[in-house]
């Protein structure tokens, strides 16, 4: 990374050019509210998330509010206003990205093991896949790009925190309402035969507050708001309330602390009737991630917080009805054979299509028990799973083979690398919810909402790294040459040539 000292106007901002004056003789006409905060789409994309899920496209919102992003990233570009930096590992990203866009030449072969489906469903299914990383990637790049005065860090962060307040309150609506369901207003513009034929638009336009299932021998609702799969609200809390622990513990007041403890401790009783063991399993590890970070920098106090809390959660647990619904949901494991057999035949099929895989998930031939079991009268779920449906994982290795995987793995995997020496508060929660990957994609697919929010994180990382070097250089600076950092002077240091 080449980083370069030089002196600009004052009207510049950290390498950003100066924005001109009106014409001579022409009043200056006061800009729009989009234009002095371009920070907006992502103030609604977060912001506004509860009203995405009541309108009915919540999954798709990042892809919507990822196109004025977009035409901005654009202007900046065209008009010379704004160099467009791009984060650490960014050319392994775009590689993971030309595998998504030409695995499309493969769509139309049958992969082996599965049944033939439809081409236009697949067509649909992997353009809808596709835009959704390159939305993931433009939100990145403009989360990224915008300064820290036009988007703080502290002020994105609290965003995700924020989110992940509605992630809790929908939590306990789904526990305490699980039945509550409502048409949403943009089901009456959707033709009802789209509705009917996918599943994850027709649970999007009618959003409910939890989804209810029978694995435990009977109706079971586990909350789901404001997303609509359980398991996508469990992803998206593991990856938001670290954010809600930098702003409200970390840079936080007391008041905010004890708030933070209200949450976390409201958090249990969804978290446990969600009956999420990948979400358990995600805790934990953020458990022992903290400990062992805390425990590293000598953090005593902090480490007794942690060490104390989990002892609270225990005991609650313990003394409560909670600790019997655990036990019955980890002695029904029914969906672990479905899943291994699924993710066998993924593995089967990815290498049979190394490079590109097959574009899109695919329809497994009868069932984990034997080819000749499928769909009948009295058991219509039986047979014909979804390979590529559980988890992030599987659907990399059937959409887009070994090549897909491994690009999509290396480009996180980086980012964690990169920034590990971050022991800023937001450097352990960014490097955390990028690690948190890793677990979550073997029962998670991170498609949609959750591979926006951890773009973020990333998004974060990559904004924390070039203030701290700005400050860096600021202070270097202003220790060799006092005069330089006397305000009268009217000289300051920018790093405009700064690429992470």
């Amino acid at each position: 990374m080449t980083t370069t000292l030089q002196a600009r106007d004052p009207s510049d901002e950290r390498g950003l050019s100066a924005t001109p004056g009106p014409p001579p003789g022409r009043a200056a006409r006061r800009p729009s509210w989009f234009a002095r905060d371009p920070a907006w789409p992502l103030i609604a994309l977060i912001a506004g998330w509860p009203l995405w899920w009541i309108l009915g496209f919540n999954d798709y919102a990042p892809t919507v509010l990822a196109i004025p992003m977009a035409v901005r990233l654009y202007k900046w570009r065209a008009s010379g206003t704004r160099t467009i930096r791009v984060p650490p590992g960014f050319g392994v990203w775009l590689l993971f990205l030309v595998v998504t866009v030409a695995s499309v030449a493969t769509i139309t072969l049958t992969a082996p093991g599965t049944q033939a489906s439809s081409l236009s469903n697949r067509m649909i299914s992997w353009a809808v896949r596709t835009l959704t990383y390159l939305a993931a990637t433009v939100i990145l790049l403009y989360a990224g790009n915008l300064t820290e005065k036009e988007l703080p860090r502290r002020r994105l962060a609290w965003l995700l925190g924020l989110l992940g307040i509605y992630t809790v309150v929908g939590g306990i609506a789904g526990t305490l309402l699980p039945n509550v369901q409502f048409t949403s207003p943009l089901a009456k513009l959707v033709p009802q035969r789209l509705q009917a034929g996918n599943g994850q638009v027709q649970m999007m336009l009618h959003p409910a507050t939890s989804q209810v299932m029978t694995f435990l021998g009977y109706a079971e609702g586990r909350p789901s708001a404001p997303f609509s799969y359980t398991n996508m609200w469990g992803n998206a809390l593991a990856v938001l309330l670290p954010w809600l622990f930098v702003v409200w513990w970390s840079y936080g007041t007391r008041r905010q602390r004890r708030a933070l403890l209200v949450v976390f401790g409201i958090a249990i009783v969804p978290v446990v009737y969600s009956l999420d063991r990948g979400l358990w399993i995600g805790l934990g590890f953020i458990i022992a991630y903290l400990a062992v970070r805390f425990a590293a920098r000598g953090k005593l106090a902090l480490l007794g917080v942690v060490c104390g809390s989990v002892a609270i959660v225990g005991v609650v647990i313990l003394a409560s009805p909670l600790h019997s619904l655990i036990g019955q949901r980890l002695a029904h494991g029914r969906s672990n054979t479905g899943r291994l057999s699924d993710t066998t035949l993924a593995v089967k099929d990815a290498e049979s299509s190394p490079l590109l895989g097959y574009g899109d998930t695919r329809h497994a031939q009868g069932s984990a028990a034997s080819i000749t079991v499928g769909k009948s009268a009295n058991c219509k779920s039986c047979g014909q799973s979804v390979v590529g449906g559980d988890g992030q994982a599987q659907l990399l290795l059937i959409s887009s083979g070994f090549l897909g995987l491994i690009f999509y793995n290396v480009f996180f995997a980086y980012g964690v690398w990169r920034y590990r020496r971050d022991l800023t508060p937001y450097g352990m929660a960014g490097v955390l919810v990028l690690t948190l990957g890793f677990i979550f994609m073997f029962v998670y697919e991170a498609v949609g909402p959750p591979l926006a929010f951890s773009m973020l994180s990333y998004a974060l990382l990559w904004k924390n790294d070039r203030e701290r070097q700005l400050e860096w250089l600021a202070s270097t600076k202003a220790k060799r040459h006092p005069a330089w950092a006397d305000p009268a002077n009217g000289h300051r240091a920018t790093a405009a040539g700064a690429s992470a």
